[in-house]
């Protein structure tokens, strides 16, 4: 990852004015501590902050064209950049840089050609013949972006808030797959999918197709020029991850210049889930695991850089960012520059214990389309500030724009939890993965339940943080917190704690206005919180608030033994798939 400012139209083409910019842009370099650049023309400023993954030699920013006269600055990874320079045969590339495609591709398709893009990404363009420009951000929001509007008219862009939030009267989160474009003089959509509008597919669960599309999203995140690994908690997610990095590493230029032994990291108290389980998949796979350990009073220590970085006062986000973000120190301190990381698939997936009180596989889909278009506000703004504050990057295949439209594709009744017919959740990616003949993982691992990273990394994690919260905020500031905070007034002491620290730095509405609120359950939204009447009496956020759902809910020989074994999925062109409650023929 890298940062990215711009301040567009500012009326000011002073020194001092540039002085500014560079100043705010500093604010972002631990996002990309490998080189910086800042272009002006006029009273335009693109700065960049570098984090080199791909051609580290030549590949610093803002990038152009042939000529000059369309300069780019962007932070991001376009994994299909090759197949695009195949489509500009008459243009001509000063590097090799994964970005240079994009000012070449605006020159050939003007501002339509986002889409053509597959991979996560945030830039500005400036088009010095017109002085036009254009932003754009990732379909789903994996690379963070805001926007914000000077009082001299001027519009600024930024990776991170702390870049604009003292110099904008009013700025706000840019929308995934969108565009702005100053030409047309705002925002617009450009990623329109099918799912979006929460129609309910029809598309029989097909195991092979789903497992194919995962294997590419994987695969073509091995495209880097640096040192990388993958985060290994041990959960379902990321041990598919590391079993399918694993399997294909060996053919991947990275191979060649790094070698085939794949390292996996991992963090935890002394004694958690994720590490016990994290130690067993990497012993299955082979890889180089690190193991690094935190204790409570570690991760409260770094609360309040946590928050400063991740940009954020929502409870569950810091829980989980906390121990990511002391995990992404030690792997840079290795020399590591990316990692392959398994965000999103419980948003698509109705992986969350809650879903189990899904009433309906309407609502089962509608909410897995609510959890995806709010991705940005939580684990993806987690996954990618949490690694970006020491200068790491966190790749996610599950949120690769063709996997989405696979999975959610599928008739959301095969995604239904039904545990009486052996079905946990995610049972179609579980299934998907199991083959006996060449295996991904072990069967227990392929059917470990969910634990939120915050409560896996430990239980005593979150105790911990609840109690500090409760040695420093009193019951005396609880009964004002709606006088103090009237937006999205916080109902706990630990999110008061938070809120407390967010404002210290951020102290502008806007900022507060950023960050998502409602009530939630387990990571419910609060339309899910409708599902079970006694939620609304314990809103945590923690996975262990769906009460009855977690493991002591599941008869232990069904989990022990993997629930209902399903069927053998061998390298057989096509297998027909029951629905739900019917038996299933091989």
């Amino acid at each position: 990852m890298c940062g990215i400012l711009a301040v567009l139209g500012c009326s000011d083409d002073s020194q001092g004015k540039r002085f500014r910019v560079l100043e705010l842009s500093r604010r972002l370099k631990h996002r990309g501590p490998d080189w910086s650049g800042l272009y002006q023309h006029g009273d335009c400023y693109l700065a960049h902050q570098r984090l080199a993954i791909i051609d580290p030699a030549s590949g610093d920013q803002p990038l152009f064209n042939e000529d000059n006269t369309v300069a780019v600055t962007v932070n991001g990874e376009i994994y299909n950049h090759e197949d695009l320079r195949k489509r500009l045969p008459n243009h001509k590339f000063k590097t090799g840089s994964d970005c240079d495609v994009i000012a070449h591709l605006y020159e050939e398709y003007g501002e339509d050609f986002v889409d053509m893009l597959d991979g996560i990404f945030a830039f500005v363009l400036l088009d010095t013949r017109d002085n036009t420009f254009i932003a754009a951000r990732d379909a789903i929001g994996v690379t963070p972006l805001y926007i914000g509007w000077g009082l001299d008219g001027s519009i600024w862009i930024s990776s991170e808030l702390k870049g604009l939030n003292d110099d904008c009267e009013h700025f706000e989160v840019f929308p995934p797959g969108h565009l702005y474009s100053s030409k047309q003089g705002g925002l617009r959509r450009w990623y329109n999918p099918p799912w979006f509008s929460e129609a309910i597919p029809s598309v029989p669960y097909d195991p092979l197709a789903l497992r194919q599309a995962f294997e590419s999203a994987v695969i073509k995140r091995l495209m880097t020029d640096v040192p990388f690994g993958v985060l290994l908690s041990g959960g379902l997610d990321s041990s598919l991850v590391a079993s399918i990095t694993a399997r294909h590493l060996a053919g991947t230029k990275a191979a060649k210049q790094w070698g085939t032994q794949l390292h996996s990291f991992c963090v935890g108290l002394q004694g958690s889930p994720d590490l016990k389980a994290a130690r067993e998949v990497a012993d299955y796979l082979g890889t180089v695991h690190h193991e690094f350990y935190f204790t409570v009073q570690d991760g409260i220590d770094a609360i309040e850089d946590v928050i400063y970085h991740i940009e954020t006062y929502d409870v569950t986000t810091i829980r989980a960012s906390t121990p990511m973000f002391l995990m992404s120190r030690k792997i840079k301190s290795l020399g590591v520059k990316m990692v392959i990381s398994g965000e999103g698939s419980d948003e698509i997936f109705g992986g969350y214990l809650y879903f189990h009180k899904a009433p309906n596989k309407e609502e089962f889909h509608q909410e897995t389309c609510r959890k995806i278009k709010a991705l940005h506000q939580y684990d993806c703004l987690r996954a990618n500030k949490a690694t970006s504050a020491w200068g790491l990057e966190a790749r996610v295949p599950f949120l690769d724009k063709q996997f989405i439209q696979t999975a959610m594709s599928i008739d959301p009744e095969y995604k239904k939890i039904n545990p009486e017919e052996g079905r946990i959740e995610k049972w179609v990616l579980r299934r998907a993965f199991d083959d006996e003949v060449h295996p991904y993982l072990p069967k227990h691992i392929l059917y470990r339940q969910k634990e939120q990273f915050s409560d896996g990394v430990g239980y005593s994690w979150i105790d911990g943080l609840k109690a500090h919260a409760d040695r420093h905020v009193t019951d005396k500031m609880m009964l004002n917190a709606a006088n103090i905070f009237p937006h999205n007034t916080p109902t706990t002491k630990e999110a008061y704690y938070y809120r407390t620290i967010f404002e210290r730095f951020f102290p502008q509405n806007s900022a507060r206005l950023t960050v998502p609120g409602g009530a939630s359950v387990a990571c419910s939204t609060a339309k899910a919180v409708e599902w079970d009447a006694s939620w609304s009496k314990n809103l945590d956020p923690s996975g262990r608030a769906a009460l009855g759902i977690h493991a002591p809910a599941y008869d232990k020989s069904s989990v022990n033994s993997g629930v209902v074994q399903p069927e053998i999925i061998n390298n057989v062109p096509q297998i027909a798939v029951s629905p739900p409650g019917v038996e299933i023929l091989s």
